[in-house]
């Protein structure tokens, strides 16, 4: 339970408190928790949408609400961390440069991009599946987010230097604990959109599958993995996913 604990702690706002000292086996732990954490924001994230719809209010507009509310559970960090990284993308300069840039603090006009994209992508898509009475692919959607840290850590990607939490989590995850998360994603999404049993599942291996090119890419353009570029996968693929499952096909 320590590990749950401590994925809390880090993850959402939460009063929920993680042992005093953290090291990399701690951290290890807390990572491999991270879906637990995406599945309560996930069911958190439907039950948000559809109350706020049942009220009266248009789906678009919830949308947006569930949105605004996970960034607030979650600090904003992710949202953040996905900003950071498409600066450091953006920067076209060595490696060394790019973090510097990460660590600015600021948000550059790559970073504003792709974080507005992001949002608007996740909110409409939030609402399309509010509309079509997906409930439970908006919670998979945001769970998926969670599943795609794990084997972002996944042993063999190695930190970027001078990287605190990178440092902390990266290479801690055996290759089989993210096959095993996206395996039961993938089970799961298979009663994700109603009378078509094959849209999920090919919607979280797709979406599973740009988040791990776009660590691959990061972490040859950074020299190593960093929590921003968690943060940006983790962004990345509950977008792709929402996107993906909203489809009318």
């Amino acid at each position: 339970m320590t590990g749950v604990r401590l994925a809390f702690s880090w993850l959402t706002v939460f009063p929920v408190r993680g042992p005093e000292q953290v090291d990399r086996a701690a951290a290890g732990r807390a990572i491999a928790s991270a879906p637990l954490v995406g599945v309560t924001l996930g069911a958190a994230a439907a039950g948000m949408l559809w109350g706020l719809v049942t009220i009266g209010a248009s789906a678009l507009l919830a949308g947006f609400v569930v949105v605004a509310g996970l960034a607030l559970i979650t600090r904003g960090m992710h949202l953040d961390g996905l900003a950071d990284t498409f600066d450091g993308l953006g920067s076209y300069g060595p490696p060394e440069r790019a973090r510097q840039i990460m660590k600015s603090g600021g948000a550059g006009p790559f970073g504003v991009a792709a974080m507005v994209f992001a949002v608007a992508v996740q909110a409409i898509s939030f609402a399309a599946l509010a509309e079509a009475n997906r409930w439970f692919a908006v919670a998979l959607a945001v769970a998926l987010g969670r599943i795609v840290v794990v084997t972002a850590c996944r042993r063999g990607l190695e930190a970027a230097p001078d990287t605190g939490f990178g440092a902390l989590v990266a290479s801690t995850q055996p290759l089989w604990t993210g096959v095993v998360w996206t395996g039961v994603a993938t089970s799961a999404a298979v009663f994700a959109v109603p009378g078509r049993p094959w849209l999920g599942p090919l919607v979280v291996l797709c979406a599973a599958g740009l988040s791990a090119m776009l660590v691959r890419h990061t972490a040859r353009r950074f020299g190593g993995l960093s929590g921003d570029v968690l943060g940006a996968a983790l962004e990345v693929s509950v977008a792709c996913a929402a996107a993906g499952l909203s489809l009318r096909v």
